[in-house]
């Protein structure tokens, strides 16, 4: 038994990254005002104006909702349309519709990977806490511990390297994840979601997963301290 905790506390370790990772994704994805709030300091609107789409407020915000919508939808393809001049009009052309296909599928992974690793943590959690009276409690407080640590590297690692050149880091993204240039096609969709818009999500991100991060070494280093193991803190 002492060989299987062990085990399953080294992928508790690796899991939590994860988790982390996905759960503020999915945050992120499904946040009515990411969508808006980006819109709205880019002046969208605007720039839409400026190439011939001419939306109102309400439009971009069915823009923001008919996003969500179809992330968690099962509908293959986006399909958003404005009125314009009488008419009803798509936003994307077909190169752009594909990109989305591409980029939802991408979402789909994250959900996946959230609810297993989610389903793992809790299991593994509710084991250390529960069995044999508690005995693993120290145990699950110090793989939290070296999960949190290990985020939190990942995380500076990350914004010093966007800080330092996002939009190669953006682009060595889309190269390693896409198999098309879909995402590159001209027309709307960039308009939509310029460089900045992207480089402000990413930052939520690395923050919001930071702040969960150092919550949770906070809770595991309190747990730890508070009962007599100042000496075994770090031990993995």
């Amino acid at each position: 038994m002492k060989a299987v905790m062990s085990a399953a506390r080294y992928l508790f370790i690796i899991c939590l990254p994860f988790l982390l990772l996905t759960v503020v994704i999915a945050a992120a994805v499904n946040s009515n005002w990411l969508y808006t709030h980006g819109f709205q300091k880019f002046d969208v609107r605007q720039v839409l104006a400026d190439n011939g789409l001419y939306v109102t407020g309400q439009d971009m915000a069915n823009i923001a909702h008919g996003f969500i919508h179809y992330w968690n939808s099962g509908e293959k393809y986006i399909s958003l349309t404005v009125q314009q001049q009488g008419e009803m009009v798509a936003i994307f052309n077909q190169d752009e519709i594909l990109h989305f296909r591409d980029v939802k599928r991408l979402f789909r992974l994250d959900y996946y990977v959230l609810l297993g690793t989610l389903l793992y943590c809790l299991i593994f959690s509710l084991v250390c806490i529960y069995r044999e009276k508690g005995k693993y409690r120290k145990m699950l407080a110090r793989a939290v511990l070296w999960g949190s640590g290990i985020t939190l590297g990942i995380m500076f690692a990350a914004g010093i390297g966007a800080f330092i050149d996002f939009d190669q880091l953006f682009y060595d993204f889309h190269l390693l994840v896409f198999t098309n240039n879909f995402w590159s096609t001209p027309g709307n969709m960039l308009l939509l979601f310029p460089d900045g818009f992207w480089y402000d999500a990413v930052t939520y991100i690395v923050i919001a997963i930071a702040v969960l991060a150092v919550i949770l070494t906070g809770l595991a280093w309190s747990y730890l301290a508070t009962h007599q193991d100042k000496n075994h803190l770090l031990q993995p």
